[in-house]
């Protein structure tokens, strides 16, 4: 980040009291790292107050620190009282990316936005110095955190953000100033904090209202309520792109053929599932907005592969020979399971294919609904084995009638050991899959690679 002086820093926070001349190069809101030259922000969690260890960050050399009270013990004039420090780390944020001078895309949706985030800046990597959020820094604090971090001399900024109730988005995009504004889809993620399935469109358009001078707004044309998108980002963005299934015209030997906004371009893909192909439409659409090479950007997106816990594929071995693991287990969204499944059952596989599914959540009252249509996807499917982690997957497993092979488990305890020493046989295919701090599957998955590598 830019350095700012304390004049300043009292400037943007409003703040009218007397503090000590310094300037600030960083932002710290860890009490174990922050040093001199660091700004200490005393953000209340739900199990700590940062307040606590004031005193232990001015001993560390820390000169001044942002506060909701006075701290006794710590000389006044290295303490700026604010109402809220988490909106002052938010106005810090927004200060520093005001003094940015590439272009900043800022994205938010229900599914995909890390992996998409990833794959903008992957393909502007080829054309310039190119920064983006660190893995999914996305909410209230993890937004001004990745604007305090921005690397103030790259082309290219890339910006997640998240949501899981009304109004967040439009306080994080007051924060990011977005000169391209992108929704990647909407799907039932957090209902129960809604009223209804629309009122998560309304509160993904709200990135739109912040949208910079000329700036436009990208939108996946076939994701649910794409009308209520369109219709929000009228009056606030130049122009409108959408992007989608409707750009394919041609799909041969696993080479997609489209029109990316007047550029005919081919390409393959690393992974060709649906929701991958939609990734890589969204990031070319990107490139285009930006008057970049897209036929380059183009021939080099084969070379992007899924991340960590969002589809990753490692081939490992154990005692019985060699499996292949599908790690997945970030994200639980129904639509995103129903994604992961298909993709499953169009994999090449010389054994079986298993599916290890964990509960989703924050579904409300649709949770029982959305379990069994899962379950109806995986009926559907060619998968040869599912395994139901969590009370809620009963609904999933209930809907697979054809005597193939199904075993249930409470939580996540013994998962890695029955498919280890019971269940996985040489050339067999696992996806796991579930709502990351529910089913904690990731755990499973973790445990898998330890002793698969």
């Amino acid at each position: 980040m830019e350095k700012i002086s304390s004049k300043k820093l009292a400037e943007i926070l409003n703040f009218k009291g007397n503090i000590v001349e310094t300037e600030i190069s960083n932002v710290a809101t860890d009490s174990r790292i922050a040093k001199k030259g660091d700004l200490f922000i005393a953000i209340k969690g739900e199990k700590f107050d940062a307040h606590d260890f004031v005193p232990q960050v001015i001993e560390q050399g820390v000169d001044l620190v942002v506060v909701e009270h006075l701290v006794s013990g710590v000389p006044e004039n290295r303490q700026i009282i604010v109402p809220s420090a988490i909106d002052a780390f938010g106005a810090i944020g927004a200060y520093n990316r005001s003094l940015f001078k590439g272009k900043v895309i800022g994205l938010t949706g229900s599914a995909g936005k890390t992996t998409t985030k990833e794959e903008i800046k992957f393909l502007l990597s080829l054309f310039g110095k190119t920064y983006a959020t660190t893995g999914n820094f996305n909410n209230h604090i993890g937004v001004p955190r990745s604007l305090c971090d921005m690397d103030m001399s790259a082309d290219y900024a890339v910006i997640e953000m998240g949501m899981s109730a009304k109004g967040e988005i439009e306080k994080l995009a007051s924060f990011v100033k977005p000169d391209i504004a992108l929704i990647t889809n909407v799907y039932p993620m957090h209902i129960e904090f809604f009223e209804n399935f629309e009122g998560i469109a309304e509160a993904k358009a709200e990135i739109f209202k912040s949208l910079r001078p000329h700036a436009p707004a990208l939108i996946n044309e076939d994701t649910n309520f794409a009308n209520i998108l369109k219709l929000r980002a009228q009056g606030n963005a130049a122009d409108i792109y959408t992007f989608g299934r409707s750009e394919v015209f041609k799909e041969e030997n696993g080479e997609y053929t489209a029109d990316i906004q007047g550029h005919v371009v081919k390409f393959k893909l690393a992974d060709n599932a649906e929701h991958y192909l939609y990734n890589a439409l969204c990031a070319l659409n990107v490139v285009a907005i930006l008057g970049l090479d897209v036929a380059k950007a183009a021939a080099e997106i084969q070379n992007f592969g899924a991340l960590a816990g969002r589809g990753k594929v490692s081939q490992l071995k154990f005692d019985k020979g060699v499996y292949t693991l599908v790690d997945d287990s970030y994200s639980g969204q129904p639509e995103a399971m129903k994604f992961a499944i298909k993709s499953l059952d169009k994999m090449p596989c010389k054994g079986r294919k298993i599916a290890v599914l964990g509960k989703m959540a924050e579904l409300g009252d649709t949770s029982k609904q959305q379990h069994i249509e899962v379950g109806q996807v995986v009926a559907e499917s060619k998968i040869d084995i599912v395994v139901g982690v969590c009370a809620e997957m009963k609904d999933m497993l209930s809907q697979i009638k054809d005597g193939r092979q199904t075993f249930y488990f409470e939580n996540k305890e013994g998962v890695a050991d029955f498919l280890l020493n019971k269940l996985l046989q040489n050339n067999d295919i696992v996806l796991i899959k579930g709502a990351r701090y529910s089913s904690k599957l990731y755990q499973v998955t973790d445990e898998l690679l330890k002793k698969g590598s």
